[in-house]
């Protein structure tokens, strides 16, 4: 049963690790499939315009919702659709067929560490998962190491992480 934990703890590791380099292949399908409004859990499309080009475009994001407030985070950074989003400020939310347009407002690192930190401390895990890994509360480890982070890791840890993965919150737009 060790093996098989470790096994999959490092197939975790190694799709979060090399996630980078496999978005550009998968994102296409993945917003064909959320377009069609197969149920995606967390997973909605983010439609920005670009800041040089103007033209719209859809990035599949999770989107996190605690107390009532909903966030979206650059896992990977300084990406396009991170600074298209600051110089438009607005966005469009997808799921499925139905859209929002929603105002975003980006985090400074405190409070988006501590975003951070409440998402991932009480991290939801399933119950295929927790037959695998045992009863956690905190994500797999692989999950921890994407960002950067460790079990242990204390608030200010989550604050450098939301320094490298920026974090916005996403109101309902005035006028919508």
């Amino acid at each position: 049963m060790t093996t098989l934990k470790s096994a999959i703890v490092a197939m975790f590791a190694l799709g979060f690790i090399h996630a980078p380099w496999a978005i550009r292949f998968v994102n296409p399908v993945v917003r064909t499939v959320f377009g069609a409004g197969v149920p995606a859990g967390p997973n909605v499309l983010l439609s920005v315009r670009g800041r040089r080009s103007g033209v719209e475009r859809t990035f599949p994001v999770s989107l996190m919702e605690i107390d009532g407030r909903r966030y979206v985070q650059a896992a990977f950074g300084e990406v396009a659709w991170v600074r298209n989003l600051r110089a438009a400020g607005v966005a469009v939310l997808r799921r499925g067929q139905a859209a929002e347009t929603v105002t975003a407002l980006e985090l400074a690192p405190e409070p988006a560490g501590q975003i951070l930190y409440d998402a991932l401390a009480s991290y939801p895990q399933s119950r295929s998962l927790r037959g695998f890994l045992g009863p956690t509360v905190r994500p797999p480890v692989a999950v921890l190491r994407f960002f950067g982070i460790r079990v242990d890791s204390k608030l200010a840890d989550y604050v450098a992480a939301a320094r490298r993965q920026p974090i916005f919150e996403l109101v309902e737009a005035a006028g919508t």
